[in-house]
This record gives structure tokens, sequence and C-alpha cells, in this order.
């Protein structure tokens, strides 16, 4: 019988220039996204934020430590500033910010969840993060627009946004369950 040896897991210190260049590359890949086949998948006042979707990829695929979350989330409320990509500037600091730690946090408990179960990852995972990501991200940002600008009641804020923030949150769902098992191929090799 061979002998079972313990691998001490070593605790990542930071990014890889390969998650660095990942995380860049998919943020550009929202923004692009965003501006060109967002606008031809909008259903009924709902369409897919590939912005948020593609840094909740990027925080999946890279599993960073929750402050860095917050800041691959920041990095993003800063792209949205461009004028074509958010109409509300300053907003998606906090949106984006929220949307991030919310991603990493939960990056950090299915990972928790998956090394529990002898490494077997839910293909579900990555839609379930993303699904839940989008909800805060996007409720966020209703709340500021809604309740903080304009004065909407918040109760009126979530009731008004739902079917946006529900229906984004789904379609970011079904891109990140489609886009990360593709990508992890990609990066394999």
């Amino acid at each position: 019988m061979a002998e079972k040896r313990n691998v001490a897991v070593e605790e990542k210190k930071g990014f890889s220039v390969q998650d660095l260049i990942l995380i860049a590359v998919l943020i550009a890949a929202g923004a692009v996204l965003k501006l060109t086949v967002s606008s031809f998948l909008t259903f009924a006042g709902m369409k897919p934020n590939f912005m948020i979707a593609m840094y909740c990829l990027a925080i999946i695929l890279t599993k960073p430590k929750t402050y860095q979350a917050v800041i691959i989330g920041l990095l993003v409320g800063l792209v949205s500033q461009i004028p074509l990509l958010n109409a509300t500037p300053m907003v998606n600091f906090a949106s984006e910010a929220l949307g991030g730690l919310v991603c990493g946090l939960l990056v950090s408990g299915f990972s928790k969840i998956a090394a529990d179960n002898k490494g077997v990852q839910n293909v579900a995972f990555p839609a379930v993060i993303t699904f839940i990501s989008t909800v805060f991200s996007g409720y966020c940002f209703a709340l500021i627009v809604g309740a903080g600008i304009n004065g909407v009641p918040v109760m009126a804020v979530f009731g008004m946004y739902a079917v946006m923030v529900l229906g984004t949150a789904t379609m970011n769902a079904i891109a990140a369950a489609i886009l990360t098992p593709i990508l992890k191929a990609v990066l394999k090799k």
C-alpha cells in the first residue's frame, strides 16, 4: 500500500503575471461586450451586464484574497466611467466594489466547500456566485440612483428594479456557466 503523503497547500501570496493578464483581458472583454453584444441581447428591459459577468469570472478563476476582489471591482468601476459604459458616473465605484466583495467572499466559501468534498467542484458554483454578486451590485446601483439621487423610497426601488436586477443576474449567471469551463480549458493550455 502506498504511503499517504500530506501535501501542505501554500497560501497564495499575490497575483501571478498570468492572473493579472487574465483579469485585464476579462475586464476589457466585458467592456467591449457591453458596448456591442449587450444591446442585441436585450429582452424586456433586461440585458446581460458583461462587465459584472467578466469580473466575476476573473475572481472565480484567479481566487484572489477578499481585498483583491474588491480592488478588481474598483477597477471595473473605473473602467465604467467611460461615458458609453455608464449613464451615471461614479455610482459604479460603490456597486462594483460591493459586487467584487461579495464575489470574493463567495469564491472563498465555495472553494472551502469544494475542498471538503475532495476537490470536486460543482459546475453550478460559477453561475450561483455570479448571480448573487450581480444581485448585490445591481441593487447597490439601484439604491444609490433610485433612493439616494432621486429620492424614491427604498422598498419602491427594490420593487421597481426587481425584474431588471434579477433578469440581468440570470443572464450573467448563464454567461458565467458557459464561459467558465471554456476559460479553464484555455488556461490549462
